[in-house]
């Protein structure tokens, strides 16, 4: 086969030798087909994921009789779901159908096409690193977008209370949900797979991605299972070292995300003004992304970053919880969004490169 071949070939080259006009014409036709419609797909995978406190403001809890602790078991419910069907919706059988079922079944398993193993296997479709590094803050930007989004949705949607002797909030999951169902029909004609030949990209042009991709890592290379490999990962201090991190920011980015709307409303403001309330932190939050992953790229340093992030974020609570007044708090807010939501992008484009623009076509 051309791709082995050019897989075997590439194992004498690197990276460097693949900053060409061919490659960087290559590397954005790839990009052109791929990150707007990924993006999206993000920003509704997020969007859906975190509407339920937007929904909470607007009567959910209060209509369905919830008390605090029950919303709290609810939340944390989800991701039991979110874990089991991490695996399966990675597998090679699923493709963006998977996110029009989620949005049907509003339950966990939807999200794994954009969740933590495939947003790792969506971003990083090129090898070399300043490439990699755009695509994680374009991509990861849009979850902070669909806070923004979301808010003014929300809004906009709440204003339907009554209509079809529905709530506002039902008709936040429902037409958020249709929405998404749209998108994700559309998407699995336009999302490519090995499986289907990438009719977008010619067979030299498969066989220079290989090469590319081998230069840099094994990713381009068919690699039997082995246990050994398994072992490996669990004795690597590293492995346990980016888990515990990335873990941490994950945390706290879906505690804000889940409540951010409810902390607003709680600074005192009116249910209307805090979905709307909810947009500049988002809004700042997607732009720290891009300037921050931007220097970070120039210079070639990741943990600096990722330490400032989580300084920014720690401020941003250290102010929400010793300030009085609504504005300083909301400052307080600011500071937190923009600090997490950099945080989780930095450390995604800390992601090995063997997770490749393959794993989006296998």
């Amino acid at each position: 086969m051309a791709t082995k071949a050019a897989s075997e070939k590439g194992s004498d080259t690197t990276i460097n030798d693949f900053d060409t006009p061919e490659d960087r014409a290559l590397v954005r036709k790839i990009d052109l087909r791929l990150l707007p419609i990924l993006t999206l797909l993000y920003l509704l995978s997020f969007l859906d994921r975190t509407n339920i406190g937007n929904a909470k403001i607007v009567g959910l809890t209060t209509d369905l009789h919830v008390s605090p602790p029950e919303y709290n078991t609810a939340l944390a419910l989800y991701f039991v779901a979110y874990v089991i069907f991490e695996v399966p919706a990675n597998s090679e059988a699923l493709q963006p159908t998977n996110l029009a079922a989620y949005a049907y079944v509003v339950l966990g398993n939807r999200e794994h096409m954009s969740g933590p193993g495939r947003e790792q296997g969506w971003v990083v479709w090129d090898t070399v690193p300043h490439e990699r590094s755009w695509r994680v803050a374009i991509f990861f930007g849009g979850a902070a977008l669909a806070g923004a989004f979301g808010g003014i949705l929300a809004y906009a949607i709440g204003k339907m209370d009554g209509v079809g002797g529905r709530k506002g909030w039902e008709w936040i999951f429902i037409l958020e949900g249709i929405l998404t169902v749209a998108i994700a029909l559309v998407a699995y004609f336009i999302v490519p797979t090995w499986s289907h030949k990438a009719k977008f990209l010619t067979e030299s042009e498969k066989a220079r991605l290989f090469q590319r991709l081998n230069a840099d890592s094994d990713a381009a290379l068919i690699e039997k299972f082995e246990w050994v490999y398994v072992k490996q990962a669990l004795t690597d201090h590293l492995v346990w070292g980016y888990a515990m991190l990335f873990h941490g920011f994950a945390f706290v980015l879906y505690s804000l995300s889940l409540f951010l709307p409810t902390i607003i409303a709680g600074l005192g403001f009116e249910s209307w003004q805090a979905q709307l309330m909810t947009v500049p932190p988002n809004s700042l939050a997607a732009i720290s992304i891009w300037v921050t992953v931007w220097f970070s790229s120039k210079y070639n340093a990741r943990a600096p970053f990722i330490l400032g992030a989580a300084v920014v974020a720690i401020i941003g609570y250290i102010i929400l919880l010793t300030t009085k007044t609504a504005g300083a708090q909301y400052v307080g807010v600011l500071f937190a969004a923009a600090g997490v939501y950099t945080g989780n992008a930095l450390l995604l484009r800390q992601v090995n490169p063997s997770y490749s623009f393959l794993s989006i076509l296998c």
